[in-house]
């Protein structure tokens, strides 16, 4: 076994902010929105959104977790905890994992999946709801394209953005040639819906991050 310093070492990451990069992957990192109610109660996802929660709790559970709690065993048998750097640090990061599993789970919990791609009549296939990928132009012309996902989707690289975001919110029940508002903390700007369709979404699978320690063991476990 090796400590948590030497898995951070074979990996290349600099030794006093370990795990910095992994802590920061977003998809793995992802913590209630400002603009996420706090008295939600359901969690509107798209199906594949929802296999990403379920891919990271899973893995977080079985693999990361238990790799994890080998290592700060293993810094505790070394003597003195209280100045051991690898224990203490073992047992934040278990911490961090437990509470990162707990909101996964209300998560997957509160789950209520929508459809983007299932057939629809009347305003629900012509105005934005949940699931919608609206093109809308700004005052000055520029255009953009933008989907309208859950609060665990929000990936602004692939213009997904949450339903209950500022322009989630501008955005909702219009239709095309609509004018709508969009409430900025500077103040506002007008909007015009071009086009409305519902179409399959793509969201970024969970990916196991480089620098869990699952990944350092079996870095090892090869060498």
């Amino acid at each position: 076994m090796f400590s948590i310093g030497v898995h951070l070492r074979s990996l290349g990451a600099p030794l006093d902010s370990p795990w910095k990069d992994y802590e920061m992957r977003k998809g793995f990192t992802r913590k209630p929105q400002a603009d996420e109610p706090a008295t939600q109660r359901k969690n509107y996802i798209t199906r594949s959104g929802l296999q990403r929660l379920r891919d990271e709790h899973r893995f977080l559970l079985t693999r990361e977790r238990p790799a994890v709690t080998e290592v700060v065993a293993w810094a505790a048998s070394n003597g003195d905890r209280s100045e051991n750097a690898d224990y203490q640090y073992g047992k934040r990061r278990l911490r961090q994992i437990d509470g990162r599993i707990r909101f996964l789970t209300k998560r997957i919990e509160a789950a209520e999946v929508v459809d983007p791609e299932a057939p629809r009549t009347g305003q629900a296939a012509t105005r934005a709801f949940f699931g919608a990928t609206v093109r809308y132009a700004n005052a000055a012309g520029a255009e953009r394209v933008v989907s309208i996902v859950g609060t665990d989707e929000i990936d602004l690289n692939r213009n997904h953005i949450s339903w209950v975001s500022p322009l989630g919110r501008a955005l909702m029940k219009s239709a095309a040639g609509d004018s709508v508002v969009l409430q900025l903390p500077g103040g506002t700007e007008s909007l015009t819906v071009l086009e409305v369709r519902y179409e399959r979404i793509s969201v970024e699978p969970f990916r196991e991050p480089p620098g869990s320690e699952a990944s350092a063991k079996r870095l090892t476990r090869r060498r």
